[in-house]
């Protein structure tokens, strides 16, 4: 395999299981791009001696560039996008947390460039924008999260037609048993019981808001109508999604807590290679729960399902409210049941148009920030 592919958030959880499983699969890594992290780039860039880094940070992609003056470092919004979109890339794996991984992802796919997707915003956001340039391109869009990486193995082979919904499971976060959210401090909100990601993530995960995203998410990626996508909650995470079919048949994908190993099926689609994850132990995993969502207790899951009901502009300004919201959160400014009271409020406001174009969009995007900067 000779596929030679850019890691856009190279040194988030993400970026580097999928260094661990490029590395594995002896890939070419030609571009790297993250935030600021340079240690970490620099760490990453001498032992993969990628083309191009990208750092998002003006300042620190001078910094690093004076480390490594023999690899192309560029900065800013077009320095990602430089790395996105090199002629010599074949599949662009987008993990930049947030929506400013939404512009490179455009660029890539425009550029003709397979992608694995990993953030979830892009398709929050400009879900019909970015699905239509896809089909335009005739570019492949690969699931890395692992519930719909689970969606897409139970789906190969099958008939849409022949599906009658898709079931995303969701852990519950480190607060389903909970009844009293006035306390909750941002120490235990990034406790996730199961996995280890991203603040930003944990704390969705924690309000179950990333499941909301998800579900958005699987609307375009699969070209389902709301009405046949649910969430259940599965504590052990185990199952990471089923597909229920029009004849009653149900199929799950089942696997540890890896990510590596939805990246690989998707740095390898359509063939399966050996990989890193162990053997899957079934003394582990003697019980697995299964119990209906709580929508009173975490309300970010309804607002994501009503803004994916409405459409248009919705999506987008739910996604970069809830940003500034969980920020703010994490820096002490508001507390975690804000987050959903909060964002209820400004979505109420927002007066909903079309996905016209990427300009609208960003329109949206902004004001919605500076909105919830406020309120």
């Amino acid at each position: 395999m000779n596929q030679k592919i850019a890691v856009l958030g190279s040194t988030g959880s993400i970026g580097r299981n999928t260094l661990e499983v490029a590395r594995h699969l002896n890939l070419s890594v030609v571009a790297l791009a993250a935030h600021s992290n340079i240690d970490l780039l620099e760490e990453q860039a001498r032992i993969f001696h990628p083309k191009t880094i990208a750092v998002f940070d003006k300042e620190r992609a001078l910094e690093l560039k004076k480390r490594l003056p023999e690899i192309n470092v560029v900065a800013g919004m077009e320095g990602l996008i430089e790395a996105a979109t090199l002629s010599e890339v074949d599949f662009v794996v987008s993990a930049i947390v947030g929506a400013s991984g939404l512009l490179p992802t455009l660029r890539a796919i425009e550029a003709g460039k397979n992608i694995g997707l990993a953030n979830k915003e892009v398709l929050v956001a400009a879900g019909e924008l970015i699905m239509e340039s896809a089909r335009t391109h005739k570019v492949k869009i690969l699931p890395i999260d692992s519930e719909h990486s689970a969606i897409f193995q139970c789906l190969q082979g099958e008939r849409p037609s022949g599906v009658r919904r898709i079931i995303l499971t969701a852990s519950g976060g480190p607060f389903r048993e909970r009844d009293e959210f006035e306390s909750i401090t941002t120490h235990c909100a990034l406790k996730h019981p199961n996995w280890v990601m991203g603040k930003k993530v944990t704390i969705d995960s924690s309000t179950l808001m990333n499941k909301g995203l998800e579900v958005i998410e699987a609307k375009f990626l699969f070209d389902l109508p709301l009405e046949q996508i649910d969430v259940v909650i599965h504590p052990q995470s185990v199952v990471h999604s089923f597909v229920e079919f029009i004849d009653g048949s149900l199929l799950a994908q089942l696997g540890e807590h890896d990510m590596k190993i939805p990246i690989q099926y998707a740095l390898t689609y359509p063939e399966r290679k050996k990989g890193i994850a162990p053997c899957f132990d079934f003394q582990k995993y003697s019980k697995l729960e299964f119990f209906a969502p709580e929508w009173e207790k975490f309300p970010c899951l309804g607002l994501a399902f009503h803004a994916a009901k409405n459409g248009g502009t919705l999506p987008c300004f739910m996604n970069a409210a809830n940003e500034i919201l969980v920020e703010r959160f994490l820096e002490g400014k508001i507390r975690w049941i804000d987050i959903g009271k909060k964002l209820e409020a400004l979505m109420a406001k927002h007066s909903i148009t079309a996905q016209e174009n990427l300009e609208v969009l960003m329109q949206v995007d902004r004001s919605a920030r500076e909105m919830a900067q406020v309120i």
